[in-house]
């Protein structure tokens, strides 16, 4: 445990030892989905009982401490945010800190299931941007990574928050021998409709039936293949994410690579995660946690969970352990994507 005086400097800051000031937290609201991407949850899910998850008054409660500590940018995650009951009274609540400029940026991400429903109330709760995870625009591949849904659901969602006035980045998990052939289609219908698209490594989380080696595709030879087709421009954009960009000239929209796997971006790391019930984790890919939720419901000072989620800042790891079991092919972390937000 740190001394008073070390949390204290940190606590002004949020700066961690490694001087990286962290400004962006991601906090996911429920570890439920209404899909089951085999890459993230599989067929056979446990998910927590309830009485373990936070409550809308404990997450807001959290959030509040973090954007007072430094946090500047909040994403909400899951599982599937949207599927929270009375989430939009949450986010009406959380929009107060955009409102007070207390934080710039209030954004989610979403599969998109319940956009059509909640796209308009969104940008009403002061949203104006969205990520939604979409791997394929193929109904039957969508069937085969999702295991469930209907695509045509999730591209209604999608128009409607473009219609209400949110900019829509499409997330895309790059799936060897699955969808790796899409991604051209991809970068053609996002640029017709003026989203950009960032394109994801997948991350060995979680163990969710059976060994996923073969799923991983890695990105700087995607990048190769696509150079061949497309015009992609040197672009300095930051997003405030790990996602390093270039401008594809024949659309003008933004690509992005997400490279957890090839290319480790944790020196410039600014994030923490915060789980469903609680735990803070300084870097998605370690199991290293603080377990909040005592605190929250132990009805301690706001001033000491500022204390302990500062002394979990200052500790935050190097950098993660993201790798595969060479000999069984498993994921070396347990920890399901679902459960620590995405």
């Amino acid at each position: 445990m740190l001394a008073a005086s070390q949390m204290t400097g940190h606590l002004r800051d949020m700066i961690d030892l490694l001087g990286r000031r962290i400004t962006y937290l991601r906090f996911s609201v429920t570890d439920r989905c209404d899909l089951r991407c085999l890459y993230c949850l599989g067929d056979e899910v446990e998910f927590l009982p309830k009485p373990q998850t936070l409550n809308l008054e404990e997450i807001d409660r959290l959030c509040a401490a973090f954007i007072r500590l430094g946090v500047r940018k909040l994403r909400l995650t899951g599982g599937e945010p949207l599927v929270r009951r009375g989430i939009m009274g949450l986010l009406e609540n959380l929009g107060r800190h955009v409102a007070a400029g207390a934080l710039d940026e209030l954004t989610l991400t979403t599969n998109g299931t319940q956009l059509a429903r909640f796209a308009d109330g969104l940008r009403a709760a002061g949203m104006r941007r969205i990520n939604v995870s979409l791997d394929t625009l193929s109904p039957a591949t969508f069937r085969r990574i999702t295991a469930r849904g209907d695509l045509g659901r999730i591209i209604d969602g999608i128009l409607a928050a473009r219609q209400a006035g949110l900019a829509v980045k499409i997330n895309m998990v790059a799936l060897n021998g699955i969808n790796d052939g899409e991604i051209d289609g991809m970068i053609r219908w996002c640029g017709g409709l003026g989203f950009d698209l960032s394109l994801i490594e997948t991350m060995p989380l979680g163990d969710v039936g059976g060994t996923r080696t073969h799923l991983y595709l890695p990105l700087d030879e995607v990048r190769r293949r696509l150079q061949t087709r497309w015009t992609l421009l040197p672009c300095d954009y930051r997003s405030g994410g790990p996602a390093r960009y270039v401008t594809v000239a024949e659309t003008g929209r933004r690509l992005g690579f997400i490279t957890p796997m090839s290319h480790e971006f944790c020196a410039g790391c600014n994030r923490v995660r915060v789980t469903s019930d609680g735990r803070l984790y300084p870097c998605l890919g370690r199991e290293q946690a603080v377990d909040l939720r005592p605190l929250i419901r132990g009805q301690e000072s706001d001033r000491h969970l500022e204390d302990h989620i500062a002394a979990a800042i200052a500790a935050k790891p190097p950098g993660h352990l993201f790798t595969f079991d060479p000999q069984g092919g498993g994921p070396i972390l347990e920890r399901t994507m679902n459960r620590t937000g995405g």
